[in-house]
């Protein structure tokens, strides 16, 4: 009986050492989970230069990520003021560091060349204040054609929607006349759209108005970015192993 009573005494009351050993285990492994939280959640898509995400679309005049991050309170100020509804919270394309700043959604709304509200409202400055002339040179994105769903594309049929609504002054999306066949075998000259990187801002006005539904034909994502120069479209040499 005293060797049970001895068993059960340890089994209902540990000695002192077990507890403390498991005190100790129990504290590493909180601090490693901590920090490996710190480290997983901490990280935005943009920590890596080779790293971006294509949807995170912030409005002209918003700091680099990391200070638009450090600024932005998710007030919403900016959301209320867009006339075209573009600007929405983000979910986790800025990761969870970026959980509820704005972004540009191009499939419900787009960045009107005219408008400079977002700029204006932002208490602290997250969103630099950009007057419209300096607003309508920044390049928050860029757009590129869709060829599968691209109705001169991919179906020879004539659409000229998203030309006639680019902003620029001189057309960021241009076209060249082609010479196709339709499912009939009959030849059609149809004119096949394309974007200027140099020229487009990535307002988006060409993704929201185009016909095609579901998505569209033509899109735009955060590359060419003025705000962030390593976000871009295009390879540096370096990524070649030259210069």
């Amino acid at each position: 009986m005293n060797t049970l009573s001895k068993w059960l005494g340890d089994f209902v009351h540990p000695p002192k050492v077990a507890r403390l050993d498991l005190g100790r285990r129990a504290v590493l492994a909180a601090g490693l989970g901590g920090l490996g939280a710190k480290l997983l959640f901490g990280i935005a898509p943009q920590a890596s230069k080779r790293s971006f995400n294509p949807a995170l679309i912030r409005p002209p005049g918003a700091l680099p990520e990391d200070e638009f991050l450090a600024r932005c309170i998710r007030c919403g100020e900016c959301m209320k003021v867009c006339p075209t509804n573009a600007i929405h919270p983000a979910s986790m394309e800025g990761g969870v560091e970026g959980l509820w700043t704005p972004l540009l959604n191009m499939s419900v709304g787009y960045c009107d060349y005219e408008c400079n509200l977002c700029s204006q409202v932002c208490p602290t400055h997250a969103i630099r204040q950009i007057e419209v002339p300096e607003k309508q040179k920044i390049k928050i994105g860029l757009a590129y054609i869709d060829r599968n769903r691209c109705l001169p594309w991919s179906y020879a049929r004539t659409c000229i929607v998203c030309e006639e609504h680019c902003p620029t002054p001189k057309k960021a999306i241009w076209f060249e006349e082609v010479e196709v066949v339709n499912i009939q075998g009959e030849k059609l000259t149809v004119k096949q759209p394309r974007v200027d990187p140099d020229l487009c801002i990535g307002c988006g006005i060409c993704e929201t108005k185009c016909p095609v539904k579901a998505q569209a034909a033509v899109r735009v994502t955060s590359a060419g970015e003025t705000r962030n120069p390593e976000n871009q479209i295009l390879l540096s040499p370096e990524s070649f192993g030259e210069g």
